[in-house]
């Protein structure tokens, strides 16, 4: 007589919950142990009670290594099927762009005033009114840009005029100092040509007239030199004042 067909679901029961773990667990590892065996396979099981406990199995050496080799192959598929996605998906927008950009160039040939034959009185003045309003936007910025440089300049201008009358108060505040120091200057260049006659004439000290008399004595030395000595009495008279002539 056979086994009945097992319902697969939670075993309420907390003692037969704890021995069917215990008897599938140590079936499962037993299992797995064969499968390394028979087939030269690398098998790692890693199995976590209800509680918290960790029971493994790792054909290998060691676990790390192996599970490092199940991340690589994982990922390697993983980014595979990515690479993949992306690709489909960079084509797919590849295409949205080209037409769009195919859009965009038939746009501007119908704005330059090309390809127009198709065009029916309905499209021609849609057209025209598309060019009105591109046209009206044109100048308003253009006007606009026109009054914010006119205003730039006036604020300059203003700046300046303001620079300029600091300036000139500047100039108007040192200009008086400058005056009084050239006329006080001119002042005392009279006065010193003024007093300069009084003071040559004290360099013109009276001669006794004994000194004269050694004067012209030494003057009138030598039967040769004649033209010596009326140029000596001329000087002579030229230093000695009027009285002593």
């Amino acid at each position: 007589m056979g086994r009945g067909k097992v319902e697969l679901k939670r075993i309420e029961n907390k003692i037969n919950r704890q021995v069917t773990f215990a008897k599938r667990r140590n079936g499962l590892l037993k299992k797995a142990y064969e499968l390394s065996i028979l087939c030269d396979a690398e098998v790692a099981l890693i199995v976590f009670s209800n509680k918290g406990k960790l029971y493994e199995f790792c054909s290998s050496s060691s676990m790390v290594r192996t599970l490092d080799r199940y991340h690589r192959s994982s990922h390697a598929a993983l980014d595979a099927q990515q690479s993949h996605n992306n690709g489909q998906s960079n084509y797919q927008e590849y295409l949205k762009l080209k037409a769009r950009v195919e859009v965009l160039q038939q746009s501007q040939r119908h704005l330059l005033g090309e390809d127009l034959g198709k065009f029916g009185p309905k499209e021609l003045d849609q057209l025209e009114c598309a060019l009105d309003t591109s046209l009206k936007k044109v100048r308003f910025i253009q006007t606009q840009h026109m009054f914010e440089q006119l205003s730039g300049l006036q604020q300059k201008e203003k700046d300046l005029m303001e620079v300029n009358v600091a300036l000139r108060r500047k100039l108007e505040g040192t200009s008086v100092p400058l005056q009084e120091t050239s006329m006080q200057q001119l002042g005392e260049n009279n006065l010193a040509y003024r007093a300069g006659p009084a003071r040559s004439l004290v360099l013109f000290e009276p001669l006794d007239r004994n000194n004269t008399s050694q004067i012209r004595y030494n003057s009138l030395q030598g039967p040769n030199n004649n033209n010596v000595a009326g140029t000596t009495e001329n000087a002579n008279r030229m230093l000695l004042p009027g009285w002593m002539h």
